[in-house]
Protein backbone atom coordinates (compact mmCIF):
# COMPACT_ATOMS: atom_id res chain seq x y z
CA UNK A 1 0.00 0.00 0.00
CA UNK A 2 1.45 3.51 -0.98
CA UNK A 3 1.54 6.17 0.95
CA UNK A 4 -1.52 8.81 0.74
CA UNK A 5 -2.33 12.27 0.97
CA UNK A 6 -5.66 13.78 1.39
CA UNK A 7 -6.86 16.93 0.36
CA UNK A 8 -10.09 18.63 1.41
CA UNK A 9 -10.83 22.02 0.95
CA UNK A 10 -13.47 23.73 3.10
CA UNK A 11 -15.11 27.27 3.35
CA UNK A 12 -17.65 27.56 6.09
CA UNK A 13 -18.47 23.85 6.68
CA UNK A 14 -18.72 23.89 10.43
CA UNK A 15 -21.60 21.00 10.71
CA UNK A 16 -19.48 18.77 8.19
CA UNK A 17 -16.14 18.83 8.98
CA UNK A 18 -15.79 17.02 12.25
CA UNK A 19 -17.80 13.52 10.58
CA UNK A 20 -15.95 14.44 7.74
CA UNK A 21 -12.58 14.01 9.08
CA UNK A 22 -13.64 10.67 11.58
CA UNK A 23 -14.88 8.80 8.21
CA UNK A 24 -11.16 9.36 6.37
CA UNK A 25 -9.30 8.54 8.78
CA UNK A 26 -11.73 5.18 9.67
CA UNK A 27 -11.28 3.99 5.97
CA UNK A 28 -7.38 5.10 5.74
CA UNK A 29 -6.70 2.94 9.17
CA UNK A 30 -9.07 0.14 8.16
CA UNK A 31 -6.95 -0.21 4.51
CA UNK A 32 -3.29 0.19 6.70
CA UNK A 33 -2.63 3.12 4.59
CA UNK A 34 0.11 5.86 5.52
CA UNK A 35 -1.42 9.30 5.31
CA UNK A 36 -1.77 12.78 6.08
CA UNK A 37 -5.24 14.46 5.77
CA UNK A 38 -4.98 18.43 5.01
CA UNK A 39 -7.70 20.79 5.07
CA UNK A 40 -7.38 23.76 3.13
CA UNK A 41 -9.61 26.41 4.99
CA UNK A 42 -10.28 28.32 2.31
CA UNK A 43 -11.39 31.82 4.64
CA UNK A 44 -14.06 30.49 6.57
CA UNK A 45 -15.88 32.89 9.19
CA UNK A 46 -18.43 30.26 10.31
CA UNK A 47 -16.22 28.29 12.65
CA UNK A 48 -14.78 25.73 10.54
CA UNK A 49 -11.35 26.92 11.44
CA UNK A 50 -11.96 26.27 15.30
CA UNK A 51 -13.18 22.81 14.79
CA UNK A 52 -10.26 21.45 12.47
CA UNK A 53 -8.05 22.89 14.66
CA UNK A 54 -8.84 20.25 17.23
CA UNK A 55 -8.74 17.09 14.79
CA UNK A 56 -6.33 14.89 14.65
CA UNK A 57 -4.15 14.07 12.85
CA UNK A 58 -4.46 16.49 10.13
CA UNK A 59 -2.53 19.17 8.71
CA UNK A 60 -4.66 22.55 8.68
CA UNK A 61 -3.64 25.67 6.35
CA UNK A 62 -5.67 28.20 6.27
CA UNK A 63 -5.67 31.06 3.77
CA UNK A 64 -5.87 34.66 4.06
CA UNK A 65 -9.41 35.26 2.51
CA UNK A 66 -11.78 33.05 -0.13
CA UNK A 67 -9.24 32.34 -2.88
CA UNK A 68 -12.00 29.70 -4.01
CA UNK A 69 -11.34 25.86 -4.21
CA UNK A 70 -9.13 25.78 -7.23
CA UNK A 71 -6.98 27.71 -5.03
CA UNK A 72 -7.41 25.79 -2.17
CA UNK A 73 -6.67 22.86 -4.01
CA UNK A 74 -3.58 24.08 -5.64
CA UNK A 75 -2.17 24.74 -2.21
CA UNK A 76 -2.89 21.49 -0.84
CA UNK A 77 -1.02 20.23 -4.03
CA UNK A 78 1.87 21.89 -3.24
CA UNK A 79 2.29 20.78 0.47
CA UNK A 80 1.97 16.94 -0.36
CA UNK A 81 4.42 14.47 0.92
CA UNK A 82 2.89 10.95 -0.21
CA UNK A 83 3.01 8.91 -3.49
CA UNK A 84 -0.75 8.64 -3.86
CA UNK A 85 -3.42 12.36 -3.53
CA UNK A 86 -6.75 12.32 -3.42
CA UNK A 87 -8.99 14.98 -3.06
CA UNK A 88 -12.63 15.31 -2.17
CA UNK A 89 -14.81 17.70 -1.17
CA UNK A 90 -15.36 19.39 2.71
CA UNK A 91 -19.42 19.04 2.30
CA UNK A 92 -19.11 15.45 3.02
CA UNK A 93 -21.13 14.71 -0.35
CA UNK A 94 -18.19 12.71 -1.37
CA UNK A 95 -18.04 9.15 0.64
CA UNK A 96 -14.29 8.24 1.81
CA UNK A 97 -15.73 4.66 1.79
CA UNK A 98 -14.83 5.27 -2.13
CA UNK A 99 -10.84 5.52 -1.08
CA UNK A 100 -9.76 1.94 -1.65
CA UNK A 101 -11.92 1.81 -5.23
CA UNK A 102 -9.79 4.71 -6.58
CA UNK A 103 -6.75 3.27 -5.21
CA UNK A 104 -7.43 -0.21 -6.75
CA UNK A 105 -8.45 0.87 -10.16
CA UNK A 106 -5.66 3.37 -10.57
CA UNK A 107 -2.70 0.59 -9.69
CA UNK A 108 -4.67 -2.10 -11.24
CA UNK A 109 -4.74 -0.01 -14.89
CA UNK A 110 -1.34 2.26 -14.30
CA UNK A 111 -3.05 5.20 -14.63
CA UNK A 112 -2.13 8.11 -13.15
CA UNK A 113 -5.24 9.98 -12.15
CA UNK A 114 -8.54 8.19 -11.78
CA UNK A 115 -11.54 10.42 -11.27
CA UNK A 116 -15.27 10.05 -9.74
CA UNK A 117 -18.00 10.23 -11.20
CA UNK A 118 -21.12 10.67 -9.39
CA UNK A 119 -23.21 8.40 -11.37
CA UNK A 120 -26.73 9.93 -9.45
CA UNK A 121 -26.01 12.69 -8.12
CA UNK A 122 -27.90 14.14 -5.15
CA UNK A 123 -27.85 18.10 -5.94
CA UNK A 124 -30.74 20.57 -6.95
CA UNK A 125 -31.92 20.47 -10.26
CA UNK A 126 -30.50 23.08 -11.32
CA UNK A 127 -27.16 22.62 -10.05
CA UNK A 128 -27.49 19.47 -11.86
CA UNK A 129 -28.84 20.79 -15.47
CA UNK A 130 -26.00 23.70 -15.43
CA UNK A 131 -23.32 20.54 -14.70
CA UNK A 132 -24.73 18.55 -17.79
CA UNK A 133 -24.52 21.57 -20.18
CA UNK A 134 -21.16 22.35 -19.13
CA UNK A 135 -20.31 18.73 -19.84
CA UNK A 136 -21.64 19.11 -23.20
CA UNK A 137 -19.46 21.95 -23.80
CA UNK A 138 -16.70 20.73 -22.25
CA UNK A 139 -17.27 17.33 -24.50
CA UNK A 140 -16.90 19.32 -27.65
CA UNK A 141 -14.25 22.14 -26.61
CA UNK A 142 -11.81 19.75 -24.79
CA UNK A 143 -13.06 15.88 -25.52
CA UNK A 144 -11.00 14.85 -22.15
CA UNK A 145 -13.37 11.84 -21.92
CA UNK A 146 -14.40 12.00 -18.92
CA UNK A 147 -18.02 12.55 -18.14
CA UNK A 148 -17.89 14.21 -14.50
CA UNK A 149 -15.14 16.30 -14.61
CA UNK A 150 -16.23 18.44 -11.65
CA UNK A 151 -16.41 15.77 -9.11
CA UNK A 152 -13.63 16.93 -6.61
CA UNK A 153 -13.31 12.72 -5.71
CA UNK A 154 -9.96 11.82 -7.33
CA UNK A 155 -6.82 10.34 -6.84
CA UNK A 156 -3.44 11.35 -8.48
CA UNK A 157 -0.24 10.09 -8.48
CA UNK A 158 1.95 12.93 -6.99
CA UNK A 159 4.01 12.94 -10.38
CA UNK A 160 1.33 13.81 -12.11
CA UNK A 161 0.35 16.81 -10.10
CA UNK A 162 3.60 17.84 -9.24
CA UNK A 163 4.42 20.71 -11.75
CA UNK A 164 0.76 21.39 -11.64
CA UNK A 165 -0.31 25.31 -11.18
CA UNK A 166 -3.85 26.09 -10.93
CA UNK A 167 -5.91 29.17 -11.58
CA UNK A 168 -9.27 30.60 -11.85
CA UNK A 169 -11.54 27.91 -12.23
CA UNK A 170 -9.12 25.84 -13.44
CA UNK A 171 -10.16 22.93 -10.79
CA UNK A 172 -12.65 21.61 -12.80
CA UNK A 173 -10.51 20.67 -15.89
CA UNK A 174 -7.64 19.19 -14.16
CA UNK A 175 -7.71 15.92 -16.22
CA UNK A 176 -7.92 17.97 -19.60
CA UNK A 177 -4.66 19.67 -18.14
CA UNK A 178 -2.81 16.03 -17.45
CA UNK A 179 -4.05 14.41 -20.64
CA UNK A 180 -2.11 17.45 -22.22
CA UNK A 181 0.87 16.24 -20.46
CA UNK A 182 0.62 13.06 -21.88
CA UNK A 183 -0.67 11.31 -18.16
CA UNK A 184 -3.16 8.60 -18.18
CA UNK A 185 -6.82 9.09 -16.56
CA UNK A 186 -9.38 6.47 -15.71
CA UNK A 187 -13.03 7.10 -14.20
CA UNK A 188 -15.22 5.45 -12.08
CA UNK A 189 -18.31 5.76 -10.31
CA UNK A 190 -18.69 7.04 -6.75
CA UNK A 191 -21.20 7.49 -4.37
CA UNK A 192 -22.90 10.62 -4.06
CA UNK A 193 -24.75 11.67 -0.73
CA UNK A 194 -26.94 14.56 0.30
CA UNK A 195 -25.60 17.64 1.80
CA UNK A 196 -26.86 17.34 5.48
CA UNK A 197 -25.72 20.82 6.88
CA UNK A 198 -24.53 24.04 4.92
CA UNK A 199 -25.45 25.39 1.30
CA UNK A 200 -24.03 25.07 -1.71
CA UNK A 201 -21.38 27.56 -2.71
CA UNK A 202 -22.14 27.23 -6.45
CA UNK A 203 -24.36 30.06 -8.24
CA UNK A 204 -24.32 31.39 -11.58
CA UNK A 205 -20.84 33.24 -11.39
CA UNK A 206 -18.85 30.38 -10.98
CA UNK A 207 -20.74 28.69 -13.75
CA UNK A 208 -19.80 31.40 -15.72
CA UNK A 209 -16.50 31.58 -14.70
CA UNK A 210 -16.44 28.11 -15.25
CA UNK A 211 -16.63 28.43 -18.93
CA UNK A 212 -15.03 30.89 -19.36
CA UNK A 213 -12.25 29.28 -18.09
CA UNK A 214 -13.37 25.82 -20.45
CA UNK A 215 -12.57 28.39 -23.35
CA UNK A 216 -9.39 29.14 -22.15
CA UNK A 217 -7.98 25.51 -21.67
CA UNK A 218 -9.34 25.37 -24.87
CA UNK A 219 -7.07 27.71 -26.46
CA UNK A 220 -4.03 26.33 -24.30
CA UNK A 221 -4.71 22.53 -25.47
CA UNK A 222 -5.12 23.88 -29.15
CA UNK A 223 -2.36 26.77 -29.65
CA UNK A 224 -0.20 26.74 -26.35
CA UNK A 225 2.92 25.97 -27.74
CA UNK A 226 2.10 27.89 -31.29
CA UNK A 227 -0.25 30.44 -30.43
CA UNK A 228 0.98 32.38 -33.63
CA UNK A 229 -1.15 29.25 -35.86
CA UNK A 230 -4.37 30.82 -34.16
CA UNK A 231 -3.86 34.35 -34.29
CA UNK A 232 -1.14 34.64 -37.25
CA UNK A 233 -3.65 32.30 -39.37
CA UNK A 234 -6.63 35.02 -38.64
CA UNK A 235 -4.12 38.31 -39.43
CA UNK A 236 -3.13 36.35 -42.60
CA UNK A 237 -6.97 35.47 -43.56
CA UNK A 238 -7.66 39.63 -42.90
CA UNK A 239 -4.69 40.66 -45.10
CA UNK A 240 -5.98 38.49 -47.71
CA UNK A 241 -9.26 40.09 -47.66
CA UNK A 242 -7.43 43.67 -47.71
CA UNK A 243 -5.76 42.96 -50.38
CA UNK A 244 -8.69 41.66 -52.52
CA UNK A 245 -10.94 44.92 -50.97
CA UNK A 246 -7.66 47.13 -52.24
CA UNK A 247 -7.63 45.58 -55.77
CA UNK A 248 -11.35 46.02 -55.93
CA UNK A 249 -11.07 49.97 -54.49
CA UNK A 250 -7.85 50.77 -56.79
CA UNK A 251 -9.68 49.23 -59.74
CA UNK A 252 -12.51 51.39 -59.13
CA UNK A 253 -10.96 54.28 -59.03
CA UNK A 254 -9.00 53.80 -62.06
CA UNK A 255 -12.43 53.20 -63.93
CA UNK A 256 -13.11 57.03 -62.99
CA UNK A 257 -15.21 55.72 -59.73
CA UNK A 258 -14.95 58.54 -57.23
CA UNK A 259 -14.13 56.98 -53.82
CA UNK A 260 -15.11 59.95 -51.63
CA UNK A 261 -18.31 58.19 -51.01
CA UNK A 262 -17.04 54.97 -50.95
CA UNK A 263 -16.57 52.91 -47.74
CA UNK A 264 -14.16 50.62 -49.88
CA UNK A 265 -10.90 52.16 -48.96
CA UNK A 266 -11.83 52.64 -44.98
CA UNK A 267 -12.65 49.27 -45.36
CA UNK A 268 -9.45 48.09 -46.96
CA UNK A 269 -7.17 50.03 -44.64
CA UNK A 270 -9.73 48.08 -41.92
CA UNK A 271 -8.43 44.58 -42.69
CA UNK A 272 -5.22 45.49 -43.65
CA UNK A 273 -4.43 46.89 -40.55
CA UNK A 274 -6.46 44.15 -38.23
CA UNK A 275 -4.82 41.81 -40.23
CA UNK A 276 -1.29 43.15 -39.21
CA UNK A 277 -1.99 42.87 -35.70
CA UNK A 278 -3.37 40.03 -35.29
CA UNK A 279 -0.06 38.38 -37.16
CA UNK A 280 2.29 40.99 -34.48
CA UNK A 281 0.50 39.95 -31.91
CA UNK A 282 0.71 36.09 -32.66
CA UNK A 283 4.34 36.77 -33.04
CA UNK A 284 4.29 37.99 -29.39
CA UNK A 285 2.26 35.56 -27.87
CA UNK A 286 4.54 32.44 -29.40
CA UNK A 287 7.40 34.84 -27.68
CA UNK A 288 5.17 34.68 -24.67
CA UNK A 289 4.48 31.25 -24.71
CA UNK A 290 8.03 30.01 -24.78
CA UNK A 291 8.63 32.62 -21.60
CA UNK A 292 5.45 30.50 -20.04
CA UNK A 293 8.14 27.17 -20.46
CA UNK A 294 11.28 28.47 -19.12
CA UNK A 295 9.66 30.34 -16.07
CA UNK A 296 7.44 28.59 -13.69
CA UNK A 297 4.30 30.45 -12.47
CA UNK A 298 3.71 32.04 -9.22
CA UNK A 299 0.77 31.36 -7.04
CA UNK A 300 -2.09 33.61 -7.09
CA UNK A 301 -3.10 32.63 -2.93
CA UNK A 302 -1.85 33.91 0.10
CA UNK A 303 -1.38 31.43 3.40
CA UNK A 304 -2.09 32.72 6.95
CA UNK A 305 -1.08 29.99 8.95
CA UNK A 306 -0.52 26.22 8.79
CA UNK A 307 -0.67 23.98 11.78
CA UNK A 308 0.03 19.82 11.89
CA UNK A 309 -1.89 17.56 14.75
CA UNK A 310 -0.16 14.57 15.22
CA UNK A 311 -0.27 13.71 18.76
CA UNK A 312 -3.37 11.26 17.95
CA UNK A 313 -1.29 9.49 14.68
CA UNK A 314 -3.10 6.12 13.77
CA UNK A 315 -1.22 3.06 12.65
CA UNK A 316 1.08 3.76 9.91
CA UNK A 317 1.34 7.83 10.71
CA UNK A 318 4.15 7.79 12.73
CA UNK A 319 6.79 6.64 9.92
CA UNK A 320 4.99 9.20 7.98
CA UNK A 321 5.57 12.01 10.00
CA UNK A 322 9.14 10.93 10.81
CA UNK A 323 9.98 11.18 6.81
Amino acid sequence: MKSISIIIPVYNEVGNVAKLHQEVVDVCRKIGASFELIFVDDGSNDGTAKIIKTLKPAKIIRLRKNFGQTAALDVGFRHVRNEYVITMDGDGQNDPADIPGLIKHLEENDLDVVSGWRKNRKDTYGKRMASRVANILRGILIKDGIQDSGCTMKIYTRESISELSLFGEMHRFIPALLIMRGFKIGEIPVNHRYRKYGKTKYDIRRTIKGVLDMMSVWFWKKFALRPLHLLGGAGILFLLAGFVSGIFTVNEYLKGQSMSDSAMPILTAFLLFTGLQLFISGLMSDMISKIYYKRYQTQSYFIHEITENNDDAGPGDHELHMK
